[in-house]
């Protein structure tokens, strides 16, 4: 068993500014914190490796008033600890080490070791989207606000030459989102332009199949989380008698046996999100069973910066999607680390020929 010598882990703050008030059924973000995990050797201080955790607000179980305090802590305790420089055992070593109650702080010590022991070049593993500039497809994302902010965002993604979008739903009139969604499909169908929906949740389970009903007549592709996380027999009823595909994103935080809950829904698709449900390991384990089971699944960020993006974009290339990803949050801040990701018609790629900008604390 090959062996490294214990690390010095440090972190730097980034309060990410929204270009725009990001409207989601939870609420409108405006500002959003970040935590890069800096990871090196005492001994060679210039190869450093980079992490990110970010918990996402209202939505993350380690999102909590003292979340700065537990990361130091975390990050003091890790350095006190030989990590093994194989990849695989890494994983499965910080998985034993970390709590699971620290999703984000795992993602982000996964993804700041596995750079490290590749060089400290932001490379996680072999994956093409690094390795070859593989793209890699991602719907293009229309956040909630007034009818007049979400036209003027499709009609962007559009030009852009998005084959897929992905609205979220639940903050205004059920009707005017409707109404959106049928103006796209009067324009371009479905052989045209994939549409997705994103509930958050919002849906109550009362008229829940009725509005399912009637998405599914405009040739949905699928929609996420209709109703909010935690009822299983009802969540497992819809997937059951509904007309269009359900995927579940925010039903699987914190989720410990995933197979018992996959077998208890039997949803058509999941959403995973790996500072969300646990890292690299935990994602890698959901695919697994998802995939035993016939269930689909896509990758999508939780509006990290570019650090996490990057990461995530490399774990989803190593299964070779095929389908659109959620990768295409890379553009929402004023104030994101500069990177070699790109987006354009409809794909992220990596562009070596742009350097990464170092972080530096708040700006």
């Amino acid at each position: 068993m090959t062996t490294a010598p214990r690390f010095s882990f440090e972190y730097i703050k980034r309060t990410l500014q929204f270009k725009f008030e990001a409207g989601t059924s939870r609420g409108v973000l405006k500002t959003r914190n970040v935590y890069w995990i800096k990871v090196f050797s005492p001994h060679n201080p210039t190869v450093v490796g980079w992490g990110e955790a970010a918990p996402l607000v209202k939505l993350s179980i380690d999102d909590r008033p003292d979340f700065e305090a537990i990361l130091s802590a975390t990050l003091k305790e890790s350095s006190r600890i030989q990590w093994n420089s194989d990849q695989r055992e890494l994983l499965f070593q910080i998985q034993k080490q970390l709590s699971p109650e620290l999703p984000s702080i795992r993602f982000g010590i996964e993804t700041a070791l596995l750079d490290l022991f590749q060089g400290g070049k932001k490379k996680i593993f072999d994956n093409d989207f690094y390795d070859h500039q593989a793209p890699i497809p991602i719907n293009g994302l229309i956040w909630m606000g007034n009818k007049e902010f979400m036209i003027d965002q499709i009609e962007e993604k559009l030009a852009q030459g998005f084959a897929c979008i992905k609205m979220k739903i639940g903050a205004i009139d059920f009707e005017q989102e409707l109404g959106l969604l049928k103006a796209i499909r009067a324009r371009y169908s479905k052989n045209e332009i994939v549409l997705r929906v994103d509930a958050n949740g919002a849906f109550e389970p009362r008229d829940a199949i009725e509005k399912l009903n009637n998405l599914a007549e405009l040739d949905i592709h699928s929609i996420e989380q209709p109703i909010a996380a935690g009822q299983v027999a009802t969540m497992k009823s819809l997937c059951r008698n509904t007309p269009l595909p359900i995927a579940l994103d925010e039903e699987l935080i914190g989720v410990r046996d995933k197979a018992s809950l996959l077998d208890a829904i039997l949803p058509q698709h999941i959403i995973l999100k790996p500072s969300l449900v646990g890292g690299i390991a935990e994602t890698e384990e959901w695919i697994k069973l998802a995939e035993e089971r016939n269930i689909g699944w896509w990758m999508t960020s939780a509006l990290e910066s570019n650090i996490g993006l990057n990461a995530i974009a490399q774990l989803a290339s190593k299964f070779d999607p095929a389908i659109p990803q959620g990768l295409g949050t890379g553009k929402l801040y004023h104030n994101n680390l500069q990177s070699p990701l790109e987006v354009e018609s409809g794909k992220i790629k990596y562009n070596p020929s742009l350097a990464w900008e170092t972080p530096v604390w708040n700006l």
